[in-house]
């Protein structure tokens, strides 16, 4: 499994909005061919930053069948609005023998 790592800095005020708007955009996303985990964090240190994890099959069914898909700019309509910069956005590979 791939591990999407996305750093959302979302605009001050805005977080119980921007939770309600994730509880929809999850829906989107859990229905994509190769989703398999989700996980939303948010900072202590830095309340307007959060942390999502997102486990896909392959690398691939994130950045190709959902990024390039309808569902991607459903997903974004939810959240984006809420954004006060672009997410950060890497992938992670297990480490063999230690995951």
């Amino acid at each position: 499994m791939i591990l999407e790592h996305a750093l959302i800095t979302v605009r001050p005020d805005s977080h119980a909005e921007f939770e309600a708007a994730i509880t929809k955009a999850r829906a989107v996303i859990s229905a994509a061919p190769g989703f398999c985990t989700f996980a939303l964090h948010r900072g202590i240190e830095s309340p307007d930053r959060y942390l999502l994890l997102v486990g896909w099959a392959a690398l691939e069914a994130h950045t190709v069948g959902f990024r390039e898909s309808p569902a991607f700019a459903e997903w974004r309509s939810h959240i984006g609005p809420f954004f006060d910069s672009p997410p950060e956005v890497d992938h992670y590979d297990p480490v063999a023998g230690l995951s």
